[in-house]
């Protein structure tokens, strides 16, 4: 288990046992040793809150017996926890590359740029290629493998690396990089200082932005 998914699980058993816990504190006995070790990673990070000395000791005055430990979701560790249950779901069956069309993975920092650029699309000069506004708010998304997914063809995927491009002017250069390397095509300025071409890695055929 990946060190998020198992932060949001610890979460998860925590906020179950709060909603039957007097005071919303879960105590030692209502949860194995393990999640209560596993919970001082989630203190560390503000998610979690530990009850001191004092509220120990009326929680054993209400318990009638010793408490030990007791713990309880902090605000940001409902934020977490609400944030994490929106995130989309996991889809075991992928898009399915349709004809002339390729599966395009991108990481999440790479979809969140694309976003931005598919909802400019009235604001630009060179708007997102026909469809490629769709295919984002499509995209499935794959916890395992960290990636969006989406079917795209070759003008889309072009206009994909516009978009990177343009966060490329604005931002981080890493997105468009990452996206050259993986699926060939990026946009550059023009030799003689001109318009910005769609180069073909590998190749000598380039296009204008407005191709």
């Amino acid at each position: 288990m990946r060190g998020s998914e198992k932060r949001i699980a610890v979460l998860d058993a925590l906020r179950e046992h709060e909603r039957g816990a007097q005071e919303a504190w879960v105590l030692d006995d209502a949860v194995p040793v393990s999640l209560q070790r596993s919970a001082e990673a989630a203190v560390r990070e503000g998610l979690v809150e530990l009850a001191g000395r004092g509220i120990r000791a009326e929680l054993s005055v209400l318990t009638s017996r010793p408490v030990r430990w007791a713990a309880r979701l902090t605000p940001h560790g409902r934020d977490a926890l609400a944030y994490a249950h929106a995130c989309p779901l996991e889809v075991s069956d992928g898009p399915q590359p349709g004809p002339g069309e390729r599966l395009v993975e991108l990481r999440p920092a790479q979809m969140r740029a694309v976003r931005v650029f598919v909802g400019l699309a009235r604001a630009l000069a060179t708007a997102p290629a026909d469809g490629l506004v769709e295919r984002v708010h499509a995209a499935s998304f794959s916890r395992a493998d960290n990636r969006w997914r989406l079917c795209l063809n070759d003008r889309q995927i072009a206009s994909v690396a516009y978009g990177l491009y343009l966060h490329r002017l604005s931002g981080s250069e890493a997105e468009a990089n990452r996206f050259a390397r993986d699926y060939g095509v990026a946009y550059r300025p023009s030799p003689d200082g001109g318009t910005p071409v769609l180069v073909v890695l590998g190749q000598l055929a380039s296009r204008s932005a407005g191709a």
